[in-house]
C-alpha cells in the first residue's frame, strides 16, 4: 500500500462550493496539470474536496482510496486523522469506504455512535470524534476503482443536498482522475521504453567490446555474455555495464567475458 498526505488548503479553495461546475472543472483540470504522479494528485483532490464540500453546517474531511492491479492501493487524505481512519479500515479489511468500493454504491452512515454494522471500526472513528461518513464510488470505466470517503465530526452531518453534491463532485473528479492515471501509465510506459532502450545500447556495446577483444563473431560474443549471466546469476544489462566499465580499467574483463 502506497500513501499520500497534503496540508489542507482550504482557505484557497472554499469558494469553489459556490461557484459554477465550470470552475470547479478548471480546478480539476489545474490539479491533473501540476501534480506530478497520481499520488500527489489525489492529495490534492482530497483537499480539493474537503473544501468544495465543507458547509455552513459542517466540516468535512476527506480520503480517496483507489485500487489499481500493477500498484494495489494507494490513498491519500486531507488530514492526519483522517488518513490514520483509512488506513485503519484497510487493516480491518471493511468499513463503509471498502463496503462503497466493492459494491459500487454509495454508503452513508448516519451516526457512528449506533451504527451496527462494522463494529469494532466503528467505535474507533467515534474515539477519533468523527460523528458521521459518506463514502461515495468514483466510477473509473474499468481502469481502477475508487472512493472518496467524508467524514465530519458531527452526527447526522450530510444531509440530502451534501450527498448530491458529493455525488456531483464524484463524477466531476472521476473524470479527472481518468484521466491522471491514463497519463502516469503513459509516463510508466515512456519510462519503461526508455530503459529497455538504454538496456539494448549497453549490450550492444558491450557485444561490440567482446567481439574485439576476443576477436570473434557477434552471435558469439552474444553467447559469451549471456553465458556470464546465467552462471553469475546477474542481469544480462549488468553484466554488460560491467564490461564497459572495465574498458576503462575500473574491472578486470577477463572476468566478464572470457571463453
Amino acid at each position: 500500500m502506497t500513501s499520500t498526505e497534503r496540508r489542507p488548503t482550504r482557505t484557497a479553495l472554499a469558494g469553489l462550493a459556490a461557484h459554477p461546475d465550470q470552475d470547479l472543472g478548471i480546478a480539476f483540470q489545474d490539479l491533473v496539470l501540476a501534480s506530478a504522479d497520481v499520488a500527489e494528485f489525489l492529495g490534492a483532490l482530497a483537499n480539493l474536496a474537503a473544501a468544495a464540500l465543507t458547509t455552513a453546517y459542517t466540516d468535512v474531511s476527506c480520503g480517496v482510496t483507489v485500487v489499481t492491479k500493477k500498484k494495489g492501493i494507494t490513498t491519500a487524505s486531507s488530514d492526519e486523522r483522517v488518513r490514520a481512519l483509512d488506513e485503519l479500515q484497510i487493516d480491518f479489511g471493511d468499513g463503509p469506504c471498502l463496503t462503497a468500493l466493492r459494491h459500487n454504491s454509495v454508503i452513508l452512515v448516519l451516526d457512528t455512535r449506533h451504527e451496527c454494522r462494522w463494529g469494532d471500526y466503528m467505535e474507533a472513528v467515534w474515539r477519533n470524534g468523527i460523528g458521521s461518513i459518506l463514502a461515495v464510488p468514483l466510477d473509473l470505466a474499468g481502469e481502477a476503482e475508487a472512493v472518496m470517503s467524508l467524514y465530519s465530526t458531527t452526527p447526522h452531518g450530510f444531509s440530502g443536498p451534501d450527498i448530491t453534491a458529493a455525488e456531483e463532485f464524484a463524477e466531476s473528479a472521476a473524470k479527472s482522475l481518468r484521466l491522471a492515471l491514463t497519463i502516469s501509465q503513459l509516463r510508466n510506459a515512456r519510462d519503461d521504453l526508455t530503459a529497455a532502450m538504454q538496456s539494448r545500447s549497453t549490450i550492444d556495446t558491450a557485444v561490440g567490446i567482446v567481439m574485439a577483444q576476443s576477436r570473434c563473431g557477434r552471435d558469439t560474443a552474444f553467447k559469451v555474455l549471456t553465458r556470464a549471466s546465467n552462471s553469475r546469476n546477474v542481469k544480462l544489462r549488468d553484466i554488460a555495464a560491467n564490461v564497459i566499465a572495465s574498458v576503462s580499467g575500473e574491472t578486470d574483463p577477463e572476468a566478464y567475458f572470457d571463453e
